[in-house]
């Protein structure tokens, strides 16, 4: 069986979704709808799919698919969910998946009411290298016990007057930015390896004065399970690395039997205490995006659409990631500890 599929959005990251789609084989990637209709047409052109759309209602009166992928800026998704939810479709939508909590849980109660399949396009946990950790962790490398994770994120594209203008020129508008576009990955990352999160605390900056939002953070997280965690991130300074876009960030676990590292270029060690540190071998290579991770978050998606199987990032279990998004804006601003 084919899954018919409809991408919506034709802009930055678009071709990133549009590439893996073409090389899953049970996808039919059938057209390409943006409101500017020449954005659309040159991505069409290029990956070889047949129709483009500017109107999503010609689109759903024209043609037949399954599925819609959308990825468009958040604010568009709560209008764009409902229209097609209401019309059968079923949906992949990226992240941020609503500009508020509230909006994201107006989504959820749409996709209850339809009953349509529904997956957030989170793609970090699909990076190979945190696949690869959990079957670390859950092999038990570390032991019974995790004490702590930490992430360090250095974009180094945030800096200067023309911050970000190589690929998203509008972050630099954004009154969220560093938590809202970029740590909600984290915070999926986090629960993803670790568990549910029981409290935080976070402090927020703006290191570049030309943008509006925060662009530097550093939040303390308390897991159910003892587990602390440290996101240190910020999108001004930079590592020394060939590419601080493969992985995004170095990441340290520690545990009651030693220490999982991931570097910048996607090696992943293990050092048990009181031995040398060793490289796990494992698959990962740097295609399309972030070791890939779009292409396997797509194929997951195909996977358990096709089977009638859970999918790991569906919209119930992630409001969970936008509540301690919230919370960490939330601690910022009254320098609270906050419960979740």
């Amino acid at each position: 069986m084919k899954v018919k599929l409809a991408c919506i959005g034709a802009g930055y990251f678009a071709r990133f979704h549009i590439e893996a789609w073409k090389r899953l084989p049970e996808v039919e990637l059938v057209a390409i709808c943006d409101k500017d209709q020449t954005k659309a047409e040159v991505l069409a052109k290029e990956f070889k799919v047949a129709k483009v759309y500017k109107d999503i209602d010609e689109l759903l009166n024209t043609e037949t698919f399954d599925v819609v992928d959308i990825i468009t800026p958040p604010e568009t998704h709560l209008f764009l969910c409902q229209k097609f939810a209401q019309a059968g479709k079923h949906i992949i939508c990226q992240k941020p998946l609503a500009p508020t909590l509230l909006e994201a849980r107006k989504i959820a109660q749409i996709v209850a009411d339809t009953g349509i399949r529904f997956m957030v396009h989170e793609n970090f946990r699909f990076q190979p290298w945190y696949r690869k950790i959990k079957e670390l962790l859950q092999a038990n490398t570390l032991g019974n016990q995790i004490y702590n994770i930490n992430l360090k994120m250095r974009m180094g594209d945030g800096w200067g007057k023309d911050a970000y203008s190589d690929r998203q020129p509008y972050f630099r508008q954004m009154p969220r930015l560093l938590i809202y576009e970029t740590g909600i990955h984290y915070i999926d990352v986090f629960r993803y390896l670790i568990g549910e999160i029981d409290a935080l605390y976070a402090k927020l900056r703006t290191l570049n004065p030309v943008i509006a939002g925060e662009d530097s953070a550093i939040v303390f997280f308390e897991f159910k399970n003892g587990t602390h965690g440290i996101l240190d991130g910020n999108r001004y300074n930079e590592f020394n690395c060939e590419d601080a876009r493969y992985t995004f960030g170095e990441t340290i676990i520690e545990g009651s039997k030693g220490t999982i590292r991931l570097y910048n270029d996607g090696k992943i060690t293990v050092q048990a205490l009181g031995k040398q540190e060793k490289e796990i071998t494992y698959q990962h290579e740097n295609r399309n995006f972030a070791g890939d991770c779009v292409y396997f978050t797509q194929q997951h998606f195909v996977k358990a659409f096709l089977n009638n199987l859970p999918f790991e990032t569906n919209i119930e279990d992630y409001l969970k990631n936008i509540i301690a998004q919230e919370a960490i804006y939330q601690s910022n601003e009254t320098s609270n500890r906050i419960l979740l």
